[in-house]
């Protein structure tokens, strides 16, 4: 499973010396995370039985900078799935296709009603 977003790179998003700073990273990945949520139906079940998500692990390398202008192209596909938990890898692009960045998330399945996590639902397309 895997989906593919894209954003435009904004001046605001320069650091000192011209490139995007690492913090966007962070911040595109997390664009990108809550899309992919949105894409298995997440978010639905949230909206519907208040069952979510908490950022377990978090984490970003950092492979070459990225420049204004432009957009950065993120493809987030699912590594494994668990009974209460999931992991999902972000390959961040710039224009010309090359890897700027790898990310990764673990992400915990969180009843938000019972504060604590649960299984993950049959519904979400993660188990089919």
């Amino acid at each position: 499973m895997e989906t593919q977003l894209t954003l435009r790179i904004d001046w605001s998003e320069l650091d000192a010396f011209g490139h995007v700073n690492n913090v966007m990273f962070m911040k595109y990945i997390q664009a990108a995370r809550l899309n992919f949520n949105e894409h298995i139906g997440l978010m639905n079940l949230f909206s519907a039985q208040n069952i979510g998500f908490m950022v377990a692990e978090t984490n970003c390398q950092f492979k070459k900078p990225l420049h204004y202008p432009g957009n950065v192209t993120i493809l987030t596909k699912l590594i494994f799935t668990k009974n209460t938990s999931y992991s999902i890898e972000h390959t961040l692009t710039n224009n010309e296709g090359e890897i700027v960045a790898i990310g990764k998330d673990i992400l915990v399945v969180y009843d938000f009603n019972k504060n604590e996590k649960c299984l993950i639902p049959s519904s979400l397309l993660l188990n089919k």
